[in-house]
């Protein structure tokens, strides 16, 4: 069930494991789609502005879990692609014992500051109730979170992209379901879909737990390679918490951006919802894409083969380029009609703003595939630190766009601030792999 990507074809490796992948992304933004759509066409605008005006705060914390867990799988790539399967687990059980400090740090604190968050977020009065509400939930199941994305990046290391997707699959029609159960027979409201996305994650982390224990001998941990080692445990968050600070830092920018958004109103809120659910899913092949070449580097640099690594680059950019093509025209012919999945057709106003919001950013795709190819690729090449660099600029960004230009501009603003983000994060990524690339050539020729 392993997948060594030190021989063969960089594009027909990249291909094999990333279209997995994609279909794990996609069924992934799918039953967040659905969540989205179920509340807003139920429950109505003002709940999916709620749900919305949560969104970057759930990134920020969310993606920073996600980050983490994507960073631990660096060191078992490294040792699976040296052939050091001892070393493997070892890291892989560390790697179990760190998600539980995490979790529960992390879950005590979000859940008690969640409302004060929301108000320092100048979220609307007339929402901040239901988005608490939403968001409570949220925070309440970061250890299933972390549960899901430590497996699922422990099984992508071994080179496996499939499985994890054949979970993902179950529970988004999982999550649908839970999603009707408690909207419209429990008449739980917002907090009902929030259950339904927490739970569901549940279950496909205990099915990638029961999968790792049954499929993977080189994955059975003895008693003494299960006890703590700090020396692995430093290691290991010295790739993970770069990492996941990448998204928070990120994620900084989103909320200041957020925040101006939501002074314009509970519209405006509504549409940035609806258009960023569909935006998310249209760069789902980016994030495959990324995740993809943090596997493929990772294992090349562990077997000594760096030469493939700037072959494996040039194939992704190339996927990259050719799919913001068709994401761009996509978005011109059918952004207005998506955006009916979540309202009305009489809500003139939302449906024209997340045509307009789609477009501006599709426009601009293929500096946000450089900023996933390139960001994870060095990632896995082990310098996660030029990833919080990255985030950096990338917040700066989002950042001058909420305090600058949503103020004067308004919407238009609102749907700009990540393709300034992508724009800024590439002019750091580009020649900060350059940088990586010599800096590695010279330790492999001493």
């Amino acid at each position: 069930m392993t997948k060594d990507m030190t021989k063969g074809s960089p594009i027909k490796l990249i291909l094999s494991f990333s279209i997995p992948l994609l279909f794990g992304f996609l069924f992934q933004q799918f039953y967040n789609l659905m969540d989205t759509v179920i509340v807003g066409k139920f429950l109505g605008v003002d709940s999916l502005a709620a749900v919305g005006s949560t969104g970057s705060i759930n990134f920020m914390i969310i993606g920073f879990c996600m980050g983490v867990c994507s960073g631990f799988s660096i060191p078992l790539s490294h040792k699976f692609g040296s052939g050091d399967f001892s070393g493997l687990r070892r890291f892989a059980a560390n790697c179990m014992w760190l998600a539980i400090v995490f979790a529960t740090i992390m879950t005590i604190t979000t859940t008690l500051f969640c409302r004060t968050i929301l108000e320092w977020m100048k979220t609307p009065e007339d929402i901040i109730k239901e988005a608490h509400a939403y968001i409570w939930v949220i925070f309440l199941g970061i250890p299933v979170t972390y549960l899901y994305n430590i497996l699922s990046g422990i099984i992508r290391a071994l080179g496996d992209s499939k499985t994890p997707v054949i979970f993902l699959v179950m529970s988004s029609f999982l999550n649908i379901g839970l999603d009707l159960l408690f909207i419209l027979v429990f008449h739980k409201g917002v907090s009902g879909a929030a259950w339904a996305t927490v739970i569901s994650q549940g279950v496909s982390g205990i099915c990638c737990l029961l999968y790792v224990k049954k499929k993977f001998e080189i994955l059975r941990i003895t008693k003494e390679e299960w006890k703590p080692d700090t020396e692995k445990m430093q290691i290991l968050c010295g790739m993970g918490i770069p990492m996941g600070l990448q998204y928070s830092i990120t994620a900084i920018g989103s909320v200041v951006l957020q925040t101006a958004t939501n002074t314009l109103g509970s519209t405006a809120v509504a549409s940035v919802t609806a258009a960023g659910k569909i935006g998310g899913f249209l760069a789902c092949p980016f994030d495959a894409m990324g995740s993809t070449m943090a596997t493929y580097g990772g294992q090349n640099v562990g077997a000594g083969k760096l030469e493939r690594i700037g072959k494996g680059l040039k194939s992704c950019i190339l996927l990259g380029a050719g799919y913001a093509i068709l994401a761009f025209l996509f978005s011109l012919f059918f952004g207005r009609s998506l955006a009916t999945l979540f309202v009305e057709r009489e809500e003139v106003e939302i449906l024209d703003n997340v045509k307009k919001f789609l477009i501006l950013n599709t426009l601009f795709y293929f500096p946000l595939g450089l900023v996933n190819i390139i960001r994870f690729l060095i990632q896995g090449m082990g310098f996660p630190k030029f990833a919080i660099l990255a985030g950096v600029f990338e917040m700066i960004a989002r950042a001058m766009a909420g305090f600058l230009l949503v103020p004067v501009f308004g919407f238009t603003a609102s749907c700009l601030g990540s393709p300034i983000a992508w724009i800024f994060a590439d002019a750091f990524l580009i020649p900060a792999y350059f940088h990586v690339r010599k800096k590695l050539e010279m330790q492999f020729s001493q």
